[in-house]
């Protein structure tokens, strides 16, 4: 064999390794502190600034998984809407978010009721549930073609769906539909997973991924969650379709007790990055994505989320954060910018619920 014929030999040996499935992995990571009081008027909405992580982009062959936690903890929203003015619930809802905003929504007045559990909220004028998804069109990107990126959008969905508005998962329940869209095969998200649902902790938290209350400090009001948000998509690496989520959830809760009658708001957004990976080039199962990243924004939900579960605070309950204030309906900033944004020390105040 010649020289060059082993050169040869030796370069197609390495691209056939190089080009053969790999399998992903990920990493969680998730910050919280406790809230600290702030004495003196005026009351704000409270919210948990962790440390600004160096978010850093996932190659798919590796599947680095970076994940961040912002948790924001809510004052007594009467005190907050009475210095606004604006519309109630029955205002005329707001079409499908299909950009970027360039601002907060305007304000609302009023106080939320058990008939009227988004009154004083900008959520009044959202889309109800998966309604409130804005999706995009679909077209051949990457390994996909055009009816396999739309499969893939749904699915997608789906996923949203199942993590964060159903209403068993909600209440505490094992968010088994949405784990079942997670590749089986990424084994640091799957050991995640495991530990998370089972031992919650700062480190694996599963409120990183699914929106879940403690049923013994609160029951969501009625069977609306309003929500506001879009999904986007790009060519990923070796040719994956990746599909970013970003989406605000507005659950409506009160005391546990039937009889009471106090409506709180918990808000959450939620990004969560996927990649809908070509199963020729790495290690994954059918109508499964791999986490790429994922970055969560709470808004009286606990500032120590460390057991795993929403939970609201309601009257007396409530303290005030020192930390920078925070408008938890205001979309026109990135995930990163709001991470970024925090001084990762102290629970700060958002400015409405």
């Amino acid at each position: 064999m010649s020289d060059e014929e082993w050169e040869r030999f030796l370069r197609e040996s390495e691209e056939g390794v190089r080009d053969a499935p790999k399998e992903p992995s990920a990493r969680a990571r998730m910050v919280t502190r406790r809230l600290r009081e702030e004495p003196g008027p005026p009351e704000g909405w409270r919210s948990h600034r962790p440390a600004a992580p160096r978010r850093r982009r996932i190659w798919p062959v590796l599947g680095v998984l970076a994940a961040v936690a912002l948790v924001v903890v809510a004052l007594d929203p009467g005190r907050v809407t009475g210095w606004f003015g604006g519309g109630g619930e029955d205002a005329a809802p707001l079409a499908a978010e299909s950009a970027r905003p360039t601002g907060p929504p305007p304000a609302a007045a009023g106080t939320p009721t058990l008939d009227e559990p988004f009154k004083g909220s900008p959520a009044a004028r959202w889309g109800d549930g998966a309604a409130g998804i804005g999706m995009p069109s679909a077209r051949a990107t990457g390994w996909m073609s055009k009816a396999q990126v739309a499969r893939t959008l749904e699915r997608s969905r789906d996923f949203l769906v199942a993590s964060s508005l159903d209403p068993d998962v909600l209440r505490g329940g094992r968010p088994a539909k949405a784990i079942a869209y997670l590749n089986p095969h990424q084994s640091d998200v799957q050991k995640f997973l495991t530990t998370s649902l089972t031992s919650p902790s700062r480190k694996n938290n599963p409120l990183l991924l699914f929106s879940r209350f403690d049923r013994t400090k609160a029951r969501l009001v009625g069977d609306v969650i309003k929500t506001r948000g879009r999904v986007t998509y790009e060519e990923g690496e070796r040719g994956a379709v990746e599909v970013r989520t970003d989406v605000t959830y507005v659950y409506p809760v009160t005391r546990p007790g039937r009889d009471s009658t106090e409506v709180a708001r918990t808000i959450v957004r939620r990004e969560v990055v996927m990649s809908w990976d070509d199963p020729a080039k790495i290690v994954t199962e059918p109508g499964t994505f791999s986490a790429v990243s994922y970055s969560v924004d709470t808004t009286n939900g606990g500032c120590d989320t460390s057991g795993g579960r929403l939970v609201p605070e309601f009257g007396s309950e409530r303290q005030a954060g020192d930390g920078p204030s925070v408008d938890p309906y205001d979309r026109s900033t990135t995930m990163d910018q709001r991470m970024n944004e925090s001084d990762g020390e102290r629970c700060g105040a958002a400015t409405r619920g």
